[in-house]
């Protein structure tokens, strides 16, 4: 943890960097049309930062001050030996929230491994609860297996499993009140996404699947009232809570409510490149640094520092514009 003699990662902004999210691969057991193509290309396992190498700049950043760090992939939980990254992360003094976002097909695996090695919470990505749908939306994914994971995750007692839905129109819009009652029922929470436009998806038309968060949010008052959250788990989620649940419904919407202004995030990729904001392509190469100096963290962590110079003050994103970002979520980091 910081102190008052070790420099906050502070952007030229005024914006404090607390949270930090690492993708350890951008392989994935699923082909979701809104993240990847169905005939990807992954990176070579050769250009992938090693378990060690992934710790080892976790650990500049949480000695900078960074007090959550969320593992992402591809499907992170893919990843040969992940767990041990999570067991090296999870005995970092100052980490206080270690989190992981997956698809849920391997968490009746590692949901208990996860929680020994201090996992804190657990986000799953699910966009619809229909067998059909599912294995329209992921190409090739049983529904079966994510559901069972999340039983898996919370017989855990993780602090929330909270669900990730990107509701898109004339794709899964429909089951808005059917994600809201599954997660009412389990005391789970959720998370409604605006679709980023990452990638070129083919044949996917993002500006006319786009369904705004004020969409969803009218059309859930239309079954429960809600009431606006100041709670925050240290990302851009608006959270809203009802009387009669404990169950938390949010929103992550980078159109219609743009988030830029108050950003604490920074991300890194499986290859070790470190992108400044989701939606610019400013980036540091953090694998060339850590392999051309493997045993001095001084020069690692002032490179950390000087990299918030690369941090623009907002996104570009626009369904509706051309060129779209290039690079895929999975290749992000989801």
């Amino acid at each position: 943890m910081s102190d008052n003699n070790t420099p906050s990662l502070i952007d030229k902004f005024g914006r404090k960097i607390s949270y930090l999210r690492i993708s350890v691969t951008d392989r994935c057991d699923l082909r979701c049309v809104y993240c990847m193509s169905e005939d990807m290309t992954f990176m070579p396992r050769a250009k992938l930062l090693t378990l060690e190498e992934i710790a080892r700049i976790a650990k500049q950043y949480v000695d900078l001050g960074v007090s959550k760090i969320r593992i992402t992939g591809g499907e992170p939980l893919t990843r040969r030996n992940v767990i041990k990254l999570f067991n090296d992360l999870g005995e970092m003094p100052g980490l206080k929230d270690l989190t992981v976002t997956t698809n849920g097909t391997l968490l009746t695996k590692y949901a208990e491994d996860l929680k020994k090695a201090g996992v804190t919470r657990i986000n799953v990505s699910l966009d619809t609860l229909r067998a059909d749908r599912f294995k329209e939306i992921t190409r090739i994914g049983d529904i079966q297996k994510t559901l069972d994971g999340i039983d898996a995750a919370l017989a855990q007692n993780f602090q929330s499993v909270k669900l990730n839905a990107v509701i898109m129109k004339n794709h899964n819009d429909d089951e808005i009140i059917d994600l809201v009652n599954y997660v009412r029922d389990r005391g789970l929470d959720i998370s409604f996404i605006e679709e980023m436009p990452l990638g070129d998806m083919g044949d996917h038309d993002r500006n006319q699947s786009y369904c705004s968060s004020d969409e969803v949010l009218r059309r859930i008052e239309e079954h429960y009232k809600l009431i606006p959250s100041t709670e925050t788990t240290g990302g851009p989620s608006r959270y809203y809570r009802s009387a009669d649940s404990e169950s938390r419904i949010g929103f992550i919407s980078p159109h219609s409510h743009n988030f830029c202004d108050d950003c604490n995030r920074v991300r890194m990729t499986a290859e070790g490149r470190l992108l400044l904001c989701l939606g610019q392509e400013h980036s540091m190469d953090l694998r060339a640094l850590v392999r051309a100096h493997p045993t001095d963290d001084a020069i690692l962590r002032q490179a950390i520092i000087d990299s918030l110079d690369l941090k623009p003050k907002g996104h570009d994103f626009d369904v509706t514009a051309k060129p779209i970002i290039m690079r895929h979520m999975s290749t992000t980091g989801g």
